[in-house]
């Protein structure tokens, strides 16, 4: 008897909460004050009416013809509409725009190969205009789990399978990152013993920095005292990952040299831990993010440093991450998970770095959801980059627990099923070109 395949019986979007807020991250640099959790001062980036907005997503529910229902939620960065990002991603604009235009593409379809389900979301346009990155987002995670479930595997399983990966239940090094509370939710990292940490929302100069770059350097410092403080045992040695937001530039007026020499100079305050610097400048434009990067990292080099830095912004797409790999722009690039709308772009993002000798950070933003970060944590199940960020929130302890646990529970079918042993991950074969979809099939 043939099988009878699965379908989309009815798409469904409920508008939610997400685990942060959206920020205007022009009006942050430039100084905005602080009223409590709130800043204060007039927005600068298009779409804010304040400087701190609520953040919000969509739910993409999907039920199936066998009774199944799967979820992705429509989720979009803190700093929404800098760097070259789409837009501020508000519910209540964008749950009347999916019914309109997403509905008629998913109810009635087929669920067939993922990849080939997801680049006709990814191909759609309205108005000759591509669907907004937190809409691909979403809908992409919500026709990946319905994949999974008709096929009754996981999520990266499918993934494994379709991109010809092995089944490895290595872990994935998790990042943790502060907020504000740079101290307390640092030594929360280093009692739970994270691999990659603190982050540090180093987002302003006479606050955070230093016009000398003091400050940093005095956090930097007491995080490696820190960490023998709290965790004696030698083996313990996490890499510091610090983002700065351009702010180094703006203290050293954009040269490479002289910030090249800031960041070598910091080596020393790390001590024994490898440190990595994120977002050092912030050009305003990609071609000069690629080659203001390259700059500081031939200079880096030059002087004999170990220190590495992390690009960030202006690097949102695949296409992006392709550049600043090939420009060796950087020594690890952050795959902003939400900035590359489809999930399927984040699995060859990180295989791209992989192959070609970059550092993979799969990372994303506290303005995220238990469902998007949980999703993510089979996306690097299955590709295993060099890192991936403990999502969603700012309070660290939340977001820590939606990724470890996930990732724990993966292992663990995973190790059930045979899978490889945890063992350093193997080198990345290329990335197949996508399977093109044929009519009536998602």
């Amino acid at each position: 008897m043939k099988e009878v395949p699965t379908t989309i019986l009815r798409a469904l979007f409920a508008p939610g909460t997400s685990a942060f807020f959206f920020d205007d991250q022009r009006a942050i640099k430039a100084g905005a004050g602080h009223d409590g959790f709130d800043y204060t001062g007039e927005p600068r980036t298009p779409g804010f009416r304040r400087i701190r907005v609520a953040g919000e997503c969509v739910s993409v529910l999907l039920e199936l013809s066998d009774g199944q229902l799967a979820v992705g939620d429509c989720t979009a960065v803190q700093y929404s509409g800098a760097g070259g990002r789409d837009p501020l991603f508000l519910a209540e604009s964008y749950v009347p725009f999916l019914e309109r235009h997403v509905r008629p593409l998913l109810e009635g379809a087929e669920v067939a190969e993922f990849r080939a389900m997801a680049r006709r979301v990814t191909d759609l346009r309205v108005e000759g205009r591509p669907l907004h990155t937190a809409l691909r987002y979403g809908v992409t995670q919500a026709l990946l789990d319905a994949r999974a479930k008709a096929l009754k595997k996981l999520r990266c399983e499918v993934i494994c399978e379709e991109w010809g990966l092995p089944l490895d239940a290595a872990p994935v090094p998790i990042f943790g990152q502060t907020g504000d509370a740079r101290y307390e939710n640092a030594d929360k990292m280093i009692l739970k013993r994270v691999d990659a940490l603190p982050h540090g929302l180093i987002n302003s100069v006479d606050e955070k920095l230093g016009r000398d770059g003091g400050k940093l350097r005095d956090y930097i410092r007491w995080l490696a005292a820190r960490i023998r403080t709290l965790q004696p045992d030698p083996a313990y040695r996490p890499a510091l990952h610090i983002d700065v937001y351009g702010t180094v530039g703006l203290i050293f007026a954009n040269d490479p040299r002289k910030i090249a020499s800031y960041l070598a100079s910091l080596e020393q305050d790390a001590g024994v831990f490898p440190l990595y610097l994120e977002g050092p400048v912030d050009m305003e434009e990609k071609a000069r993010q690629i080659a203001a990067l390259r700059a500081i990292r031939d200079e880096l080099d030059r002087l004999g440093s170990t220190v590495k830095i992390v690009a960030d912004e202006w690097c949102n797409t695949f296409e992006d991450v392709i550049e600043f790999t090939d420009a060796k722009a950087c020594h690890m690039v952050q795959i902003k998970t939400p900035d590359l709308g489809g999930i399927q772009d984040i699995v060859d993002s990180v295989r791209y770095c992989a192959s070609h000798g970059m550092e993979a950070y799969q990372g994303g933003t506290c303005n995220e959801t238990e469902v998007s970060a949980q999703c993510c944590v089979h996306l690097a199940m299955a590709a295993h980059p060099a890192r991936m960020l403990a999502k969603p929130g700012m309070g660290f302890d939340e977001g820590f627990t939606v990724t470890r646990n996930e990732m724990e529970r993966i292992r663990a079918v995973l190790l059930a099923r045979g899978a490889a042993a945890p063992a350093a991950a193997s080198a990345p074969a290329a990335t197949a070109a996508p399977t093109a979809s044929k009519g009536g099939v998602m």
